[in-house]
């Protein structure tokens, strides 16, 4: 375990691990000695007190081990504030409800940019379930935006009742957990956790005909069998689409995330799948180490999205890179607009908004899909470049 060339984790973190690990093996012998990768994850990420989203770590910026766009730079609310004030004036009554809002960084500059726009909602709801990142994302608003908190809700479930709302999920499906499976000769086996001795231990184990059915079905093209194909499957996204539809009455949802429509995530060249854990800016391909510690994620296959939207009453009005999304937004114009106190000042802003779009940076490689409820007009923010084609 000590032989990646990672930071070595504090004695409190390990403890945490262990406490975790103690959990997870309990698990597994309750389940009869093993596992699916799915419900592991769903512990390693999310068990109370001591998953990796419940634990209380530092997990965002600089002192955590990845970093989201809103923690790259405010232009990026700044700019996601203009197609949000665009639909405000459409939605009656509407509301912003943001899934998983990490440091709240996204929620308080959001809120700022759209007062500066006079188009803020009268209710900012966030669903997020870790009381330790409620705290987090409290603290945040309360020392940017004070007088917005009034606005911010936080919920540990969606509304009961329809609402009229502007959805914002920026890497929600990719901390998903996911099953993970390995094909050979057309038999799908999953992989799982279960214990040696003292450690636990990855293993596969033939998968059931309702998994087997669903992973054939995503017309994985590979023809060599002497090799195998590993990757994942995310089972969530549909369910998770589906009580949108449900909550939704008229409104338009983004979504931002890493990942690929189904050819491409599914492709010859993406045989070893895309599962990472991230520790300190640094990606393992280790899931059990020291699990409660590192993020463990999966980019999302955005054709699943699109048919879930489809099956459940949503229009697909877009799909494309965020580089293009926030130049559609008018990126541009906000940098343009905003005052810089010195030349190093103007020269950071100017490279954080190259993070944020050019295709070698963030640009790229994180996606944005816009879909809609009840609207006779497509969503702002997909006016050039748009991809639907390739889902």
């Amino acid at each position: 375990m000590q032989t990646l060339d990672l930071p070595e984790p504090t004695d409190h973190e390990i403890k945490q691990s262990n406490k975790l690990c103690d959990m997870i093996k309990k698990t597994i012998v309750d389940a009869g000695g093993w596992i699916d990768f799915e419900r592991y994850m769903q512990l390693a990420l999310y068990a109370p007190r001591l998953g990796y989203y419940s634990g209380g770590a530092e997990k965002f910026g600089e002192q955590g081990d990845f970093i989201t766009s809103p923690e790259v730079s405010p232009l990026f609310a700044q700019s996601l504030a203009n197609p949000v004030a665009k639909l405000s004036g459409r939605i009656p009554d509407v509301k912003i409800l943001e899934f998983g809002a990490g440091s709240g960084k996204l929620a308080a500059d959001l809120l700022l940019a759209l007062q500066a726009l006079e188009k803020l909602p009268e209710e900012y709801l966030i669903i997020e379930l870790s009381a330790e990142l409620q705290l987090r994302q409290r603290n945040t608003i309360q020392q940017k935006a004070p007088e917005l908190l009034n606005r911010v809700k936080w919920l540990s479930h969606l509304p009961e009742s329809p609402v009229n709302a502007i959805v914002i999920a920026n890497e929600v499906l990719d901390a998903m957990p996911v099953q993970r499976f390995m094909l050979k000769d057309k038999i799908v086996e999953l992989l799982g956790v279960e214990v040696n001795g003292k450690e636990l231990q990855l293993a596969y184990k033939k998968a059931n005909k309702k998994i087997a059915e669903q992973v054939h079905l995503l017309g994985i093209d590979f023809n060599h069998p002497q090799h195998t194909y590993l990757s994942e499957i995310n089972l969530h996204i549909k369910p998770w689409v589906k009580s949108l539809s449900q909550c939704i009455d008229k409104g338009a949802i983004y979504l931002i995330d890493y990942g690929y429509p189904r050819s491409e995530y599914y492709s010859e060249e993406r045989h070893m799948g895309t599962f990472l854990g991230y520790y300190r800016h640094r990606s393992i391909d280790e899931p059990l180490w020291y699990p409660g510690l590192q993020d463990l994620t999966a980019f999302v296959d955005f054709t699943e999205v699109v048919e879930a939207a489809v099956e459940n009453g949503f229009d697909v009005d877009g799909f494309t890179s965020q580089g293009n999304f926030l130049i559609n937004a008018g990126l541009a114009e906000v940098v343009e607009n905003t005052q810089s106190e010195s030349e190093i000042q103007r020269l950071q802003l100017v490279q954080q908004m190259k993070t944020l779009s050019l295709p070698g940076e963030m640009g790229e490689r994180f996606k944005v899909t816009g879909l809609s409820k009840g609207l006779d007009e497509n969503i702002p923010g997909f006016e050039m470049r748009d991809f639907r084609y390739r889902l």
